[in-house]
């Protein structure tokens, strides 16, 4: 009897100690998200994100995000894009649209694995805000309020970070819920 007991207790903190492991990183579109996969590997799992992970591939930016980084991706999510004016997305998904595609997409993109505590850190350091610059050569101005990071784009459009610190094996993925536009 108490070696079952103590093989119930066992089990269960191992169970324990199994989900706690499991909830160091947020859960994204209804979908679990592992530091052991790269962006894309833990992107397309996310059914918040299926307009993101089509425009990723119809700009051919797939191979990159699978890359070594470190990455930083501000990930808007569906609703984002939703929000864009009518015919906007469909209009970018076209093939003779990459180039404009892949910019708007590489303003949500930093050659750096930047945690939200660094990004408010770098705030701080600056007075308030600080100019992050993308791999598409955008400039974002982040804020922090009430512990908050907000991202300001080339042309006024504020998005908030709803998400923080969702750890990939190649980077850091923080889901906002405005597409970053840059200035065209």
């Amino acid at each position: 009897m108490i070696k079952s007991v103590l093989r119930g207790l066992a089990l269960a903190t191992a169970m324990s100690a199994v989900a706690f492991a499991a909830a160091k990183n947020p859960t994204v579109g209804g979908a679990a998200m592992f530091d052991s996969k790269n962006i894309i590997e833990n992107a397309v799992n996310s059914k918040d994100h299926t307009t993101l992970v089509a425009a990723v591939k119809a700009a051919g930016l797939v191979g990159t995000l699978e890359g070594k980084g470190p990455f930083t991706v501000f990930a808007p999510t569906n609703e984002a894009f939703a929000a864009l004016p009518k015919g906007t997305v469909d209009t970018l998904l076209k093939p003779e649209n990459k180039a404009t595609l892949t910019k708007v997409l590489t303003c949500h993109v930093v050659a750096a694995d930047a945690m939200a505590k660094t990004v408010a850190k770098m705030i701080k350091d600056d007075g308030g805000e600080h100019d992050i610059k993308t791999v598409g050569g955008c400039v974002l101005k982040a804020k922090e309020s009430m512990g908050k990071i907000t991202l300001t784009d080339e042309n006024g459009g504020v998005s908030h970070v709803t998400i923080a610190d969702v750890k990939q094996s190649n980077g850091v993925i923080h889901v906002v819920d405005k597409v970053l536009l840059p200035k065209m």
